[in-house]
């Protein structure tokens, strides 16, 4: 039986006599930072107010409560401790261990004497390396702590730890059912279903698998049954995530959970092929093939919901996973920054049919193979596939984020990457492994709507890539005026923005070159001078909202050379002033969040436009595609209409076909655009029936705009 505790924790540096209460699961920096009535942590730069507990030892401490029955013995469970810590039982050390994604259960009978049990949690600082620059995240490069606590261009550096996951004591007899784990293996031809029991357990079990209206499948007392037929799993907009719910029981206990069936490889992308000699390595394959069916993954990079997830709960993760799910999505890349979520978000995905790119904590660094970090990374990784190897919708592990490259400089040989190689082949081998993202054919980037470096505009540049996924890709916006009132002084919303310290910490300056995120460079390619904050912030959603848009479509209509696309990123842990996100925290949906939504429905007409501004006298084009990578064939009829200022323009009709998970190329739309004073926008209208029409909003000019992209400042 399980018997939550009361517990309490102190500083044992600054204030070694003071106890307070203790949230478990939670973080203790946030237990203190409650106590002593820290300001909030979202306003202005109050981040910095627990720079000085970085180096501080902490503790958790609770007198034990319980009843045990004759014969039962008393466990400590833990779902992990961040980061190095010791277990003290009654004033003796009985475990030790560093890393926070591994779990255990501690045997305290023997160490018990019954009266007034004393168990205490001694947690040591955080670990900070001396080999790069201090106080950034190269600071992580000999620890598997999330690097986004490190500091990060859309995080504040902020490092938290303590019981961020379930911490309990659980008394156990003859009838304890443990060491369980599930797994589910399906057939190359999709007939059969093999499920393996593993579990420990003194009485005698019978084993139960029940299809998802309750119905029994199979009941026994086997540890590996085979189902025929079995109802597949399928991502989200692929078919039914079909789970069936399995069971292990006898006299007086039970577990039970979730299991499905479901291939998946990583398979090469179609392309023409070339008539030359292969002299290197060809593109990774990134194509997911699911099932025997080669999909197109689309979805959105995954960060920590907030600054301290040990206290994030269940609803928190459903509101997020049911968003995406919402916005046809169907893969998450669990993005190595930060590390893991929770389990039960695991068991979300399963649900909604979320496929998971889980990448292992290494981002941005050289992780130098010294033999400790190797040991903490060894530990870490197989407690991370152990834990999750059995849920149908993690779909791959990855190395890291970022590691082939200048700033990080690891590569194939890398000790610490083919260790992870290593260990997921031995443990979980039918699943894929990449070393890093990207790799050769990917792409990360670009960032921002409009960049020099890029050839301009990012709709521009996207349409003239040719890379088989784009794993990131972004486009900022500025986060709504009401939200950015409750984080940033009165006084320091005036124009233009000041590079002030509410907006420099909150990752409007200097997130990634001085006019990161708030991108005022930008807005003044494109704007007018803002002179309110409202007026700022509907400037740059526009830019995001269409953006996302036209980049999504984009990459659709490269199918199949292309058939990934993610962008950067979904959601945020604190309010940022500006970010690349589709919801602002903790989960504000941005218009950028429904144009996605709608450039991800599984059948649309969609409209090639290859820039976003258009000027009077210019022939405005459209290339209409029909885009589809639903497992159906689709068809339809679309009408395209142009709506300058009051007038609207009958331009062509067209009726399409394509097969499933396939598109059609159609005709394209021209019209010489008028002169008409007084508007600032044209609308190119798709209108179609059952759900495949599209709209695309674009900047209209009566007359050009010359700017100077390095002043803030447009100029007619």
């Amino acid at each position: 039986m399980r018997f939550d505790q009361v517990w309490n924790g102190r500083n044992c540096d600054k204030n070694p006599t003071e106890w307070f209460p203790a949230s478990v699961p939670g973080n203790i920096q946030y237990d203190y930072s409650v106590f002593h009535q820290f300001e909030d942590l979202n306003y202005s730069d109050n981040y910095k107010q627990f720079l000085p507990l970085e180096d501080d030892h902490w503790e958790y401490q609770a007198v034990l409560s319980y009843n045990k029955e004759e014969g039962e013995r008393v466990f400590f469970v833990s779902g992990g401790i961040d980061y190095k810590y010791d277990v003290i039982i009654n004033g003796e050390k009985i475990y030790s261990y560093e890393g926070m994604f591994r779990g255990f259960e501690l045997d305290l009978t023997d160490n018990l004497n019954g009266k007034e049990d004393l168990l205490t949690v001694h947690i040591y600082p955080h670990p900070k390396s001396t080999g790069g620059r201090p106080n950034t995240r190269d600071e992580v490069d000999q620890s598997c702590k999330p690097p986004l606590s490190y500091g990060w261009d859309f995080n504040p550096r902020l490092l938290n730890s303590g019981m961020w996951e379930e911490a309990y004591i659980e008394t156990r007899g003859v009838s304890y059912i443990g060491d369980v784990e599930v797994l589910a293996k399906l057939s190359e031809d999709l007939k059969l279903g093999t499920v393996t029991f593993d579990f420990t357990c003194e009485l005698p079990c019978e084993t139960a698998i029940y299809d998802m209206d309750g119905n029994p499948v199979y009941r026994g007392t086997d540890r590996r049954v085979t189902l025929e037929d079995p109802n597949l799993w399928w991502c989200n907009g692929q078919g039914v995530p079909y789970l069936y719910r399995w069971e292990i029981k006898n006299e007086k206990e039970s577990k039970s959970g979730n299991l499905g069936f479901r291939t998946l490889r990583l398979v090469r992308n179609k392309r023409p092929r070339l008539n030359t000699f292969p002299k290197g390595r060809y593109d990774a394959p990134i194509t997911v093939e699911l099932n025997g069916r080669r999909i197109f993954a689309k979805g959105t990079n995954w960060v920590a919901p907030a600054l301290f997830w040990g206290h994030l709960d269940e609803e928190i993760y459903e509101e997020h996973v049911r968003l995406a799910y919402e916005a046809h999505m169907n893969m998450f890349r669990m993005h190595a920054g930060s590390g893991r979520p929770k389990r039960f978000f695991y068991d979300m995905c399963d649900r909604y049919g979320i496929l998971l790119w889980q990448e292992f904590p290494l981002a941005c660094n050289n992780y130098r193979a010294t033999p400790h970090y190797l040991g903490v990374l060894e530990s870490e990784a197989t407690a991370m596939i152990t834990d999750f190897r059995h849920h149908p919708c993690l779909a791959l592990w990855c190395g890291g984020n970022e590691l082939f490259n200048d700033w990080s400089g690891m590569d194939d040989q890398s000790h610490a990457l083919r260790l992870l190689n290593k260990l997921c082949y031995e443990l979980d081998y039918e699943r894929p492994f990449l070393y890093t993202s990207p790799l050769i054919g990917m792409a990360h980037g670009g960032y921002t709507f409009y960049a020099d470096h890029q050839g301009g505009e990012t709709l521009q540049s996207f349409q003239k890539a040719n890379n088989t996924a784009y794993p990131e890709f972004g486009i900022p916006s500025v986060t709504n005026a009401k939200l950015l009132r409750k984080v940033i002084p009165a006084e320091e919303i005036v124009f233009p923005i000041p590079y002030s310290k509410s907006w420099i910490a909150h990752h409007g300056f200097d997130a990634w070159g001085r006019e990161r995120w708030l991108c005022q460079d930008t807005l003044a390619h494109y704007f007018p001078k803002a002179t309110t904050l409202e007026e700022l912030v509907e400037q740059s959603e526009w830019l995001q909202a269409e953006g996302y848009r036209g980049l999504f479509e984009e990459m659709r209509r490269q199918w199949p050379y292309c058939s990934m696309a993610l962008n950067w990123c979904f959601n945020e842990p604190w309010t940022t002033v500006g970010n690349n996100t589709l919801l602002a925290f903790p989960s504000h949906k941005k218009p950028s969040y429904y144009t996605v939504k709608s450039a991800l429905r599984p059948t649309l007409f969609s409209a090639k436009i290859g820039k976003f501004v258009w000027i009077a006298g210019e022939t405005f084009e459209a290339e209409l595609w029909l885009l589809n990578d639903a497992p159906a064939a689709a068809e339809g009829k679309v009408r395209a209409t142009l709506t300058l200022g009051d007038e609207t323009v009958e331009l062509l009709e067209w009726s399409a076909k394509t097969e499933a998970n396939d598109n059609k190329q159609g005709p394209t739309v021209r019209f010489k655009l008028p002169k008409v004073d007084g508007v600032d926008r044209l609308t190119l209208n798709l209108i179609a029936e059952n759900g495949l029409e599209n709209q695309y909003v674009y900047q209209y000019r009566p007359t050009k705009k010359v700017v100077d992209l390095r002043a803030n400042n447009g100029v007619e």
